[in-house]
């Protein structure tokens, strides 16, 4: 009976903090979609907006409820300007895809040497890597730029490729090392004792079990070189330019070019999503691999 009693309290006490864990996790939820909903909002207002004729992209208050028309969508194509966008969107994907493969084969060897066999003041190395990130972008764009002239490597795929993979790799190595760090060592000297060299290692053993992260970290890469447009504006001219500054080429000081935009933002930004949501579950994986132990 004494127990019985005693243990009355213990149990409110348990009841009131499911009912205060339950409630906190109400709010993250709808807190969750609000900012789902704040991001969401401006995408899919893109979308309707490339839908509409010029003159009713721009009127204030917008029209919502205007007619749909694929006018837009035939101007990025260039059925008016006799411009192609293939070319461009080409050449965004090449330096973006060849310069994604040449960060990971240099990434995942040097976050190997710092995770699973760290060499000496790893952190000092990690802190450099950081710091590569402090300086903007534009702060070291003229230097490029006369290198590049220097070396007659203005408007050239392969210098752009060059950028994104020197851009994206501290990154990359900061993220594969999280990832890496997740390996469990007693497979590596299980694998080690059998006559395993470093090679068979990585192929077989941690690149498999990694893959997550690789895969999370290929697609940032790949976003970030998508999307990446002061370099490729400066340093290409007609062969080079990729998808983000073709886009920029309807924005004119003439004329109505809102619903043209759109149309074009629309277009441009559908291979980021299309890998984004093709590896959803491999990226969510990925960034909660690294942050979990």
């Amino acid at each position: 009976m004494t127990t019985a009693v005693a243990s009355l309290p213990r149990s409110a006490r348990a009841g009131r903090a499911e009912g205060r864990r339950s409630h906190s996790g109400a709010v993250l939820g709808a807190l969750a979609w609000l900012i789902a909903i704040v991001f969401v909002v401006p995408v899919l207002w893109m979308i309707l907006t490339s839908f509409h004729s010029e003159s009713d992209a721009s009127t204030n208050p917008p029209s919502i409820g205007a007619p749909l028309t694929l006018a837009g969508y035939r101007d990025f194509f260039g059925s008016s300007t006799g411009t192609s966008p293939w070319p461009y969107l080409a050449n965004s994907a090449t330096a973006s895809i060849v310069s994604t493969i040449l960060v990971l084969l240099l990434a995942i060897p040097a976050a190997y040497a710092l995770s699973i066999r760290p060499v000496r003041k790893w952190t000092d190395v990690m802190f450099f890597f950081l710091s590569t990130k402090m300086l903007p972008p534009v702060a070291g764009l003229l230097p490029i730029f006369l290198f590049a002239q220097k070396v007659d490597m203005l408007d050239n795929i392969f210098l752009l490729i060059i950028l994104y993979t020197s851009m994206n790799l501290p990154i990359a190595v900061w993220m594969m090392r999280s990832f890496l760090a997740e390996v469990p060592p007693a497979i590596l000297e299980a694998a080690s004792i059998d006559g395993a060299g470093l090679l068979y290692q990585l192929r077989k053993i941690i690149v498999p079990i990694a893959m997550p992260g690789i895969a999370a970290t290929s697609l940032i890469c790949f976003i970030f070189s998508w999307n990446e447009l002061l370099f490729a504006r400066v340093l290409t001219g007609v062969m080079a330019q990729t998808g983000p500054v073709f886009l920029t080429s309807f924005v004119t000081s003439q004329g109505l070019f809102l619903a043209k935009v759109c149309a074009a933002a629309t277009i441009v930004s559908l291979p980021v999503l299309v890998a984004g949501f093709a590896a959803q579950d491999k990226l969510v994986q990925g960034l909660s691999l690294g942050a979990v132990k």
